[in-house]
């Protein structure tokens, strides 16, 4: 790898995308930030555009254009402004852009992500939908143009960091592997009563034990749908089926997730739940760099326990491991009504239980058709969105 590369932060503003900056401030003879993105924090993104001085910003619209220029005013230095999606997808396919960080959340993040993907970038995955909703479609995409990519969710980086250098994607056989462990902390509603899951709160559905993240991801976590979401997108990641991939409940959130070898071995990846582990490792791979992050202590170390996680208490989780068997089109599906489902719940338009009502139903009613290109996957997205927005209708 040469130094410094030019990096391209795909949704800066978010939690992935300022634990990303955090760890290239503290290596500036590695990392240049070429180009950023922020859809709705102007004034967050102001503040990295003068902390780092990219060639490049974007953002949502040519309105949001006006008014990023006027909080920066003479600060904007050399940094060109763009919006819309046409600006998301050239600044990810530029040519001196050497590794792009997909930290976009929801479908928004598929097409530039595509776009640094046939551009042959380095991929540095934290956009589950990418997967989630194109799968077959974006690895072929990715061998086809020779990008690298590395995936940043903490599970899923933990696997990758745990399988044998001479892992062949989907020979498990190959590599004597038996399955894929991912481990959840099973969110803040771990041990409510089921009976008041009907009551929960944005507020308190955010409120996760021990990860710091967005509205999207915190509610997702607090569903399991993020596990859910994450099981698929592990099954495109290693190509593996869905019968090799096991979720376990560990509530201390101290084993990122783990490999498990058919002579009894299991190899497990360690560390704080920060986010700054798995970035590090992405933007230095296959070198390891210094992230910020403290070392595990483990004399301090509490029990460490682990479950199976309840299908009464997530059915968000199985109905997503439901669709992986189903194929591309349910997955998209859930996805996208999901995405539906947890707006309208931020908004107190449903209840927290009424998320998987929503994603089951949509489900139900949704055509499943095959999905063979980027095109149909998108018009599918749309749909299902369409769908789910009138079965919430229906539910108020």
């Amino acid at each position: 790898m040469q130094y410094p590369q030019q990096i391209c932060i795909l949704g800066a503003t978010g939690s992935i995308g300022t634990s990303t900056l955090d760890v290239i401030s503290r290596h500036p003879d590695k990392f240049k930030v070429f180009a950023l993105s922020g859809m709705n924090q102007l004034t967050k993104l102001a503040e990295q555009i003068r902390t780092f001085v990219p060639n490049y910003a974007v953002v949502k619209d040519a309105a949001a254009v006006k008014e990023l220029k006027q909080i920066l005013g003479a600060s904007i230095g050399k940094t060109t402004l763009l919006h819309s999606k046409q600006g998301l997808i050239d600044i990810a396919s530029a040519s001196e852009v050497d590794c792009v960080m997909s930290a976009i959340v929801g479908a928004a993040g598929l097409l530039p992500t595509l776009a640094a993907v046939t551009s042959g970038k380095r991929i540095l995955l934290a956009n589950k939908e990418a997967l989630v909703m194109s799968g077959e479609l974006f690895i072929n995409a990715v061998n086809k143009h020779k990008a690298q990519l590395i995936p940043i969710d903490s599970e899923h980086n933990a696997i990758f960091q745990c399988l044998p250098s001479d892992f062949i994607y989907g020979d498990k056989q190959a590599s004597g592997i038996s399955h894929l462990l991912l481990t959840g902390s099973g969110g803040p509603f771990r041990e409510l009563p089921l009976a008041q899951f009907s009551h929960v709160t944005p507020a308190q559905a955010c409120a996760h034990p021990n990860w710091s993240m967005g509205q999207k991801i915190s509610i997702d976590s607090a569903s399991m749908m993020n596990k859910g979401l994450e099981f698929i997108e592990a099954k495109w990641l290693f190509g593996f089926n869905e019968d090799d991939i096991e979720v376990v409940i560990h509530p201390q959130s101290t084993i990122h997730s783990m490999v498990q070898y058919v002579d009894g071995s299991v190899i497990a990846q360690m560390g704080n739940p920060d986010m700054r582990t798995p970035i590090a490792h992405g933007l230095a791979y296959p070198n390891r760099i210094e992230s910020g992050v403290g070392p595990l202590n483990f004399a301090q170390l509490s029990n460490l326990s682990f479950s199976t996680p309840c299908k009464k208490r997530f059915p968000n989780l199985f109905l997503a491991i439901q669709a992986s068997k189903s194929g591309q089109a349910a997955t998209t599906t859930l996805n996208a009504a999901n995405e539906v489902a947890v707006d309208a719940f931020l908004q107190g338009k449903v209840n927290f239980s009424q998320i998987n009502t929503v994603n089951d139903m949509t489900l139900q009613k949704q055509n499943t058709s095959s999905l063979t290109c980027i095109d149909s996957i998108i018009e599918h997205d749309a749909s299902s969105r369409i769908l789910a927005h009138q079965i919430i209708k229906e539910l108020v």
